[in-house]
Parts: structure tokens; sequence; C-alpha cells
């Protein structure tokens, strides 16, 4: 398994690099990251990138005291939020767009087809999907917490195959480099293990809400799931350029399965499927032989009560399991289109969140 092995990834950039002196946005060390994603773009890959500094770029036009309130810090984001997206686009030559998104977001299997919806198309679209947690309405309950976590859910909800975090340090060492002179860099994880977790540290940098932790805590998340995740200094402008000639830099964490085996995995055995959708032949024929999405007019009948977004099981003609996917429509909603084509879905419920009932990357044969 190669790290440079991936079509669609996720970029990870801290506060400690949008904003270094905690009062506003900065271009200092994002020209290298922003020209790594072009040049990933040209080369055919995709990437969706997980950006801070929404607080810090607001945090000097707002009055606060030594240690901001809840409401100050929403105000902040409020205000930094527009700020830091401007300052990322001006380095693309491409449209960007933004997403905030809170744990509520993505714990929710409705929104969370949604937003998986949402960044598919945008990715379609040549579109830079840029994301952050959601600051100004999300409770400390409501919370990620961190973007490092964040942006390993993200690599989920996205399909990814590769997660970058950039750092203010190089990767993970056996000790801390700041303090220890004897500390080495570790360049291959081969799984995340409790004494992975006893080298992390806490955070040195006022404005950051994670540390080395957060980031192990991601990697771990990334790589049972697929996804390789790399831990770079997004300080040091060569990283970027050696990255591109294909040259292995800061802390590799080795992803645990494949991105197809480990989604199969989740679709197969951790959802539990609340309803049943029966095909006919020619659907059937084409989930198994041709990988194709399943569409509302090869369904002739669907059984129980399920939402959009829950996993429901697929059935052949007669009544065989050939697949379980998670679908876009409820059971009540599929009831009404079932049989019909896909440009009638919007005369009979008067909306068509999606064309296909279950897309093929959210499908798993059985």
């Amino acid at each position: 398994m190669s790290l440079f092995d991936w079509h669609r990834g996720v970029v990870k950039v801290g506060s400690a690099l949008i904003a270094p002196d905690g009062k506003a946005c900065s271009g200092q060390f994002l020209l290298p990251i922003a020209r790594y994603i072009s040049e990933c773009r040209l080369k055919g890959k995709e990437i969706v990138l997980v950006s801070s500094g929404s607080v810090a770029a607001g945090r000097g036009l707002i009055t606060h005291g030594d240690v901001p309130s809840i409401a100050e810090k929403q105000a902040m984001a409020a205000v930094g939020q527009t700020r830091m997206m401007a300052n990322w686009a001006r380095f693309f030559d491409f449209p960007c767009a933004q997403i905030l998104l809170t744990h509520d977001d993505l714990s929710d299997r409705r929104r969370y087809v949604n937003i998986k919806n949402t960044i598919r198309e945008l990715l379609n679209n040549g579109i830079l999907p840029i994301v952050n947690e959601n600051d100004t309405v999300a409770t400390q309950e409501l919370k990620v917490g961190d973007n490092d976590n964040l942006a390993a859910l993200v690599s989920q909800v996205a399909d990814a195959d590769m997660l970058m975090i950039c750092s203010d340090i190089d990767g993970l060492y056996t000790g801390d480099p700041r303090t220890n002179p004897d500390a080495k860099l570790i360049a291959n994880i081969e799984s995340v293990t409790p004494s992975i977790y006893a080298l992390a540290g806490g955070t040195s940098n006022k404005i950051a809400t994670g540390g080395m932790r957060t980031k192990i805590e991601a990697a771990e998340k990334a790589t049972v799931n697929g996804v390789h995740t790399l831990i770079v200094n997004g300080t040091k402008g060569q990283v970027f350029d050696r990255l591109l000639q294909g040259e292995q830099q800061g802390s590799w964490f080795k992803r645990q399965a494949s991105p197809k085996k480990a989604r199969k995995h989740w679709l197969q055995y951790t959802l539990k499927e609340q309803g049943k959708i029966l095909v006919d032949t020619g659907a059937a024929k084409a989930l198994l032989k041709q990988g194709a999405s399943l569409l509302s007019i090869g369904i002739r009948a669907v059984e129980g009560t399920f939402n959009k977004g829950d996993a429901v099981l697929i059935c052949d003609p007669d009544g065989r399991p050939i697949g379980k996917g998670i679908c876009q429509y409820s059971g009540i909603e599929l009831a009404k289109i079932k049989g019909v084509q896909s440009q009638k879905i919007s005369e009979i419920l008067g909306f068509c969140p999606s064309e296909v009932v279950i897309h093929r990357d959210d499908l798993v044969i059985l």
C-alpha cells in the first residue's frame, strides 16, 4: 500500500497556520499548501480542505476579556469565517465552497447523507469544499471539539482515502523535540496503540484547540476506516514540494484496510437495516453486474418503516438479499415513487433531493 496511491484526500490546516499571531488571517504559511492542493487537482486527485481559523481571524474585531466568553467566541467566528474563506480563495483560480458542520450534523443520518451528497456534487463540479466546525452556533455538547477529529470524520463522509494533517511540528516524535534534543521523528506507524498515545503531549499554542493527542485520535479514526493519515509540518513549504515529488514527509499512519473493504464492513456489519426494497430483474442485473446505482424505476415494492439515511436491504424479484445500502429517501417517500422515472420524482413528491435512491458508493453487494 503506497502513501501516494490515493484519489480523494482531506487536507486539514490548523489555526496556528491560518492565524500565526492569533489575531488575524495570514498568508505566511498558506501559499505552499494552496500550491500543493492545486497541483494535486491537476494530477486528477480530489481534495476537501478542513480549515480552522475563524475564531482567530475574528479575534481582533470583537471586544473581549482575557478569557473570551462563549458568546464572544461565537461572534469572533461569525465575523472571522468570511475572512478565513476570503484568505483561502485568493490563492486559487477555481471556486471554493463553504461547509459549516456541528457534531449533530454528522451524527444525524439524514443530515449525514445531505453532507455526503453536497461534497460529492461539489467535487464533481471541480469546486473545492472548505469545511470548518460551525463555531457560531455549536454549544459544547454539539461540538466535535477540534478540527483534527473533524477532519477524520470528514474523511469518512467524503469517502476519502488520504488524510493530511498540517501541524506546526514535523510529526510524531519519541519525545517532545522542543524540550528533548534526543527525540526522534517516527516516520511510519503501523497501528495506533496505547504506547503511541503515550508519546502525545499537549499543545503550547494558545489559539489551538488540540495537540498531538487529537492528531493521533484523528489518525486512529481514519486508519481503521481505510484512510492513510499523514502528519506534516505546515510551516515548512519544502514539505509540500517533496510530497509532490513522491517523497514521504512527516509521520505516516498506515491504514488498516483498503477504503472499499473498510466501507463494505461498515455497511454490511455495523449499520442495521431498517427495511427492505424489492427490485425488478433489470435493476438486480444492473446492481450485480454493472456496478450501478439503484433508481426508483427499478423498485417493485418497499417493506418496513425507515427514514432517509437509514440502511436498507435490497432483494431480487424472488426476495433473495443481493445488497445493502444507505437510502436517500424514507420508506413512505419510496412507496410513492417506486417504479417511476427519476425525472418524475419532483412531480410526485414536490422535491427531488437525489435522482438515485441508493448511490453505488453507499451500496455493498452481499
